[in-house]
């Protein structure tokens, strides 16, 4: 093999290894943004990364070890709808909050399976799910009925 025809499939390669990163690799959301959780034991702050675009949502919190105490991710829907999540190539536990068009806490998952593909639907219509790591609904009194903030001004 020639040390031209060695250089070229080391380019091709490396563009290979390059796309499929791109497909693996979490999708990066914007800057995080606050939001508030008004629990009957106070108001809770959180920085979360909105997920808005299809991509952003089908990848979600896929491939993270760990999360913040106090960080999440926020899926928005343009119009209320049922939703279905997943945990797929989910590492950690997560708390699902599916909220309603007032960003009311109507259900709740809590402590949800790492890597499971098993379907968690929100059971009703829905404007937006908030992700949480496992545990902090407990840990904070976050219950059906909770109330979101967001944006906060």
């Amino acid at each position: 093999m020639s040390g031209y025809t060695r250089i070229r499939q080391f380019a091709v390669n490396g563009w290979a290894v390059l796309a499929m990163l791109c497909l693996v690799l979490p999708a990066t959301a914007a800057e995080p943004e606050r939001l508030l959780i008004t629990t009957d034991s106070g108001t809770h702050e959180f920085l979360v990364e909105v997920a808005r675009t299809d991509r952003e949502k089908e990848v979600g919190l896929m491939y993270r070890e760990d999360l913040a105490p106090d960080a999440g991710m926020l899926f928005l829907y343009a119009t209320p709808q049922h939703v279905s999540m997943w945990m797929k190539n989910t590492l950690i536990p997560l708390d699902m909050l599916f909220l309603d068009q007032d960003l009311k806490v109507v259900r709740l998952a809590r402590n949800t399976t790492p890597r499971s593909l098993t379907s968690i639907p929100s059971g009703q219509v829905v404007r937006a799910v908030l992700e949480l790591r496992g545990g902090r609904a407990a840990e904070l009194g976050i219950r059906e009925g909770s109330r979101i903030t967001y944006p906060v001004k």
